[in-house]
Order: C-alpha cells, then structure tokens, then sequence
C-alpha cells in the first residue's frame, strides 16, 4: 500500500495512447456510486473499488461503467474551478483498468449545486474545458457525461448545454458525450431538449417509475416515504398497504388510491419507456437509460425483482442500453443487509432477473488470519470501511504523513469519541495472537499530557449473554516515546492487550471472556479524555506476524499446536501447526477403517507456524467422498489426531 501510487503511475504510463476506437458501443451495466461522490478528491475512498472489482462487475455481462463524480467539489471552486490533479490521477487509473478490461466508463458530473445559473453554468464553463484537455488523447472507451440531473428552465438548460458542448469540441472532437434534459434527467425532460447538431452524442434519461414503489421508504422526497413499505409491484389490491399516518393528505395518500389506474402495471412501464425510445427514433440519435432502481429497505423483494426484470427486459428487448443505480448501496445488487462481498452476497434473483451471468455461488466460512495484514496505509485496507465519527476534527486523508500521501488524523475529539475501523469479516486473530504478533503504527502527538485507546471490539453474538467485549492498550508519552510533534514508531503484542469489560447501554465489568476468534473491529478512542487542543496523527496502521509461543503440539496438551478450518470442509481444508522448536513433522489423512487417504507432508518443520493444504483428494488425486476422516499430525514423535468432516 505505501508504494501505491508509484505503481498506479507506471500502470498508467503503460497505456497512454490513443486509441482509434469508433463510435462508442454498450448495453448495460453498473453505476459506481460511493467512491467518487466526496467532498473533495483528498477524501476519495480509492480503494473502495479495485480492478478485482471491475473484473467481477465484466463477469457478470457489463460492458459499460457509470461513475458519478462530484465534479465541481472536485476543484478550487470559484472563480476559476482549477480540478485537483488528485482527481485527475485516481480517474486515469480508472481509465487505465477499464480500457484493459473493455469496459466503457462514463464520467458523470453528478454534483448538484442549484438550479440558478450561477451555480450551474459558469462552473461547467470552467471545469469541461479541463477534462477535455486532459483526457482527449486518452482511449476513446471515455464518456463526458456534463451534467447529472439538471433542473434549471428547458430554455437556459438548452443553452448552457451547447455552450459547454461547444467548449468540450474546441479540445476534443473525438470522445462521446452525453447530453440530457430538464426535470432531474427525467424522460419529460428528454422529450422537450432539441436536438444538437453535434453527432457524437449519446441522449440519457432516468427512470424510477412508478416513483411510489421505488422509493417507498425514502427520506429524501418531500414529504419524507420512511414510513412508507410494502407497495406491491405490479398492482395487488390484496396486498396494497394502508396509508400511514404521517402521509395522509400529502401527494403519497393520492398516488395510493390511484396507484392501479395510473403506475402500477408492467404495461404503464412501458407506454412511459416508450415515450424515450421514440424520441431516439424520432430524432435519429441514441438513447440511453443513465439510471433505474428500486430502494432496497421498504420493498417486497419478489416485487423489486420483478420491476428490474420487466424494467430491464423492455430496454434490452428494444436495444436501449441501461445502468443500474447502483453496484452496491441503497438501490444495489446484494442482499439486503450483507457485506456487499462478490463472492458471497450477491442477489443472485435479481442479477438473474436483469440478464446478469450468475458467478458459482459460495458460501462465506470464516478463515483464522494466519499472516499480517494492514488496517491503514494512505487509505483503509481490504474489507475495512470506516466506521463512527468520533466528534471534533476527524480526516482519512490528512497529507501531514510519515509516509505515502495521506495519514488518519485526530484533533479536539470529545471523550469516548472512537474512530472505527470496521471489518467487514468478522475476523479470527486467535492464531496470530497465539504466534506474538504485533500491531505496529506510526504516531505522531502534540501533546505529552495526551493518551489514547488503540481497542479490539469482538462480535456481540446475542441479545442476552453477549457483550461487545473489549482488548485496550493506553497510548501515552511514556511507554510510546513523546508526542512532540514528531513521528515515533509503536510496536504492540497483541498480548498486551487487556480485557476490560464492555459498554453495551450500561457498563459490564471484564469477565475475560473476550474472542480472539471473533473480532468485529479496531477503534483509535479518546477513552481517558477529551484531546481537547491536543491533536494525533496515525500511520502505517498494520498487523504484523511474530513467532509462534512455545506453546504448541511439543506441549502436554497436543490439540493447542493444531488448527483445522473450514471443518466441514467443501473444497479445501487448511491445517495450521504451532511449532515450539525444529523438528521433524508428519500429516497423514486416514479413513475411519484406519486406511492412508494421502500423506500432506513429511520433513523438517521450523521454529513457527506451518501451513499445510488438504485439496480432499487421494493419492490419485481423486475427490474424496462426503464423510468423516483423521487429520494424524505427528511432531518429534508426539502425535494428536483430530476429526474432519468432508461436505461438498
């Protein structure tokens, strides 16, 4: 991670040259949302997404990639715009991996600052030249999309939009770019914008009819549709839900009482859909659906599967390209409430139902982490998303680092305040705790009188019984080296930790039942007071793995040194074996007749963890049946068995 943009740098210059692509070409995809919808292009998650990830959304039939940037946060602001070159350099990384993989990228300006011309116009006048000087010699596989959902009146929004066209085509006439109409990008819109002359145009529109399904739930419409839930789609008047009270005189009670006659069918989709695939025909120019969705709490999920596919089917059936809001999100495609992890959580009803190519399902087995891993370098490490704000002056992205670009930055942060680090998975550190790891950082404090909480929180498992119980160690002056405004290296065990309680609505004093096999998250903690006018600074944020304790198979107890995961096991078992000493190793599988299934290794083992692979097969390389076997594991002649179980 610390040398990433060197190495983003020289991926970018491998690709950069023009490429003689002709008109562009797509049918469907994803909208990135979430990664470059900021505040300013130093607080970008660009980790969020990878070219792993690009990969993936390809698997599944995508051709095309709507990444809405907020583009005018993006720049100096007023009165020049001047687009930050952090920007520039995380887009041509996107442009590089998407350009690899054959996907087309939009860049869509998805900033909405008003609808007053002075907030519209003069920054789209300023920034599109820029972008166009910067990326008209890269591969034409880049979309301009100018302006996300614009509501000023049809005739200025004509006006503005030619203008700004007529900027991009000074510098480049080669990329595509994407116009719309009025009336948040609506098809009402589209049907009122002109035509322009220009013929390397793409003509998009938005659709989230009937607005009274697709948002049910909603706090942004006015009034507010949380309380709304369970419209059915297509019309059931077995199934339509009362009316909630906090809606009752509002547009909502109307549009229930007249959702069948007016929303509510497949068939009125469509006769709406219509309306923009005639304007294409009309007009001879291409049409494109930029976004289409259904808000995932408050909906029945057979009825949201149902409106994607029927949505999704007619735009295929008439050749009308189309992007889902969104990948991951709100309006996503993974279940309701899960990780949003590929490999595991993808909603695979409704990836079907829109034409998707369905990836092998898995089924998530939680791994014991068994290497080093990083919580934080420039940015948070994989499957680590940023957690609760701790109050005062909080950043990811403070420039001041010991290394790289960016280090988490803390400052006036309230007592208890806690900066999380949230694993996606709940992770298993038993073994690396067990082999003296440590957890290094880079600190840098201004304030010797300061101290601060590095915390494991584990998994709270059950209403009752459970707590989210707590390892602490105290950060201060003392044992760390002085906060005097330089950087200081901190190298912890994790056995230095302590266990002391859990705050769960009410304080529970440590009964040392903490899990090391069951951490959900590591928090930075004003935990002892308050740091106000007292500021720290964290970098380099990373797991390290020591030497195993002496403590393993040589030991009275055998079964400590032994680990198996995932037992049952459905495609490969791990075996993990602590070693106090040099010595000589053996793992043999037998069937329950007592029969040598295959020999896994025999020879020399260090001082440390070995690692060791059970494929399930035999001596053949034959797939083992489903059953119960022995793993024998034999070290300096002491030997421990233990069972596995093979479930495919």
């Amino acid at each position: 991670m610390k040398h990433l943009f060197y190495s983003l740098f020289i991926a970018f210059l491998l690709y950069c040259s023009k490429d003689s692509e002709a008109q562009n070409t797509f049918n469907k995809g994803v909208n990135l949302t979430g990664w470059f919808g900021t505040s300013s292009a130093q607080s970008i998650p660009f980790n969020k997404f990878t070219k792993k990830d690009l990969e993936n959304i390809k698997s599944l039939g995508c051709d095309v990639i709507r990444l809405p940037i907020n583009l005018h946060y993006m720049t100096s602001g007023a009165p020049d715009y001047v687009v930050d070159t952090l920007l520039l350099f995380y887009l041509d990384q996107v442009v590089a991996w998407t350009h690899e993989l054959g996907l087309k990228l939009i860049l869509d300006n998805h900033t909405i600052d008003g609808t007053d011309l002075l907030t519209v116009e003069v920054p789209l006048t300023k920034i599109w030249p820029q972008m166009a000087q910067h990326f008209k010699d890269k591969p034409t596989s880049v979309i301009y999309e100018i302006l996300n959902e614009p509501r000023t009146s049809v005739n200025d929004w004509a006006r503005i939009q030619k203008t700004v066209l007529d900027t991009i085509r000074t510098i480049d006439p080669i990329h595509t770019v994407m116009v719309t109409g009025t009336d948040w990008g609506g098809i009402s819109g589209l049907t009122k914008l002109v035509p322009l002359a220009d013929t390397n145009l793409i003509y998009s529109f938005h659709f989230y009819d009937p607005f009274l399904f697709t948002h049910q739930g909603a706090s942004w419409p006015s009034p507010s549709m949380v309380d709304l839930g369970n419209v059915p789609f297509p019309y059931d008047e077995a199934r339509m839900p009362e009316c909630p009270a906090s809606l009752k005189g509002t547009w909502v009670e109307n549009s229930l009482k007249y959702y069948y006659k007016t929303e509510g069918t497949a068939a009125q989709l469509k006769s709406t859909l219509d309306l923009a695939i005639a304007y294409g025909t009309k007009n001879n120019v291409k049409v494109y659906c930029g976004e289409l969705g259904v808000f995932i709490p408050n909906s029945p999920e057979a009825d949201r599967v149902e409106w994607y596919k029927t949505v999704t089917g007619y735009l295929t059936g008439k050749s009308i390209p189309w992007t889902m809001w969104d990948y991951q999100g709100g309006f996503g495609l993974f279940n309701k409430g899960s990780n949003e992890i590929f490999e595991y959580d993808l909603n695979r009803p409704l990836a079907e139902a829109m034409g998707f190519s369905l990836p092998p399902y898995q089924e998530y087995v939680l791994i014991p982490d068994s290497v080093g891993f990083t919580i934080y370098t420039d940015f948070m490490g994989e499957n680590i998303q940023y957690g609760a704000m701790p109050g005062g002056v909080v950043s990811l992205f403070s420039t001041d680092a010991h290394d790289g670009m960016f280090a988490v930055y803390m400052a006036e942060t309230p007592q208890y305040g806690a900066l999380d680090f949230d694993f996606k998975f709940t992770k298993d550190l038993s073994i690396l705790r067990a082999s003296n790891t440590n957890i290094t950082l880079w600190v840098k404090g201004s304030s010797n009188a300061a101290t601060l909480v590095l915390r494991f929180l584990d998994t709270k498992t059950a209403e009752t019984g459970d707590h989210p119980w707590r390892m602490d160690y105290t950060l201060n002056s003392t044992n760390e080296g002085p906060f005097d405004g330089s950087w200081h290296q901190v190298v912890i065990p994790l056995k230095k930790f302590q266990d002391v309680g859990s705050w769960d609505n009410a304080w529970f004093p440590s009964q040392n039942k903490f899990d090391w096999k069951a951490v959900d998250k590591f928090q930075l903690v004003a935990e002892h007071m308050a740091l106000t006018g007292k500021e720290f600074w964290f970098d380099d944020i990373e797991i390290i793995k020591g030497i195993a304790d002496p403590i393993g198979i040589g030991d009275i107890n055998l079964s400590k040194g032994v680990s198996l995961y995932p037992n049952p096991a459905a495609s490969e078992l791990h075996i993990h074996v602590l070693n106090p000493e040099v010595g000589m190793l053996e793992a043999t599988v037998f069937d329950l007749t007592g029969k040598i299934i295959k020999s896994l290794y025999s020879g020399m083992s260090m001082i440390g963890e070995q690692e060791l692979l059970w494929d399930l097969t035999n001596k053949s390389n034959e797939f083992v049946s489903n059953g119960i076997y022995i793993c024998k594991i034999v070290f300096n002649n002491k030997e421990v068995n233990q069972k596995i179980s093979v479930l495919k």
